[in-house]
């Protein structure tokens, strides 16, 4: 299985794991698990600090995490951006338009509770 995190799963899985349902706590320390964590996350999380939205964590620990957690980096490519184009106007976040095309792209099941992304049937979705 691979796994896409939500931004806001990323950092429950950093510092409120209790946040996260068992099923979801296992498969994220099952080394049969891809688990990613994409650059948007951290982009998301640094404008979010800047704009005074979030008071933690600071980007760059948010980096370490991600190797420190055993989880991989998704970088974003020019065919993530392109495949935004081609969605729906169902959500007008642009850090989640870009997980999403992300979660097609790659074809990763994307872990979020935004009740706006489970409105794309195309995106397979774990509730987290």
């Amino acid at each position: 299985m691979r796994l896409l995190l939500d931004t806001h799963v990323y950092l429950w899985s950093l510092g409120s794991p209790d946040r996260l349902s068992a099923r979801l706590q296992a498969e994220l320390q099952d080394p049969q698990v891809s688990v990613y964590v994409s650059a948007v996350s951290v982009w998301e999380c640094a404008i979010k600090r800047r704009l005074g939205r979030l008071s933690f964590p600071d980007p760059i620990d948010l980096v370490a995490a991600i190797d420190a957690s055993g989880f991989v980096e998704l970088p974003v490519t020019a065919i993530h951006a392109a495949r935004t184009e081609t969605l729906p106007d169902l959500h007008r976040d642009p850090f989640d338009r870009m997980l999403i095309a992300q979660a097609l792209e790659e074809r990763v099941t994307f872990v979020s509770s935004d009740a706006q992304v489970h409105a794309y049937p195309e995106v397979a979705l774990l509730e987290p």
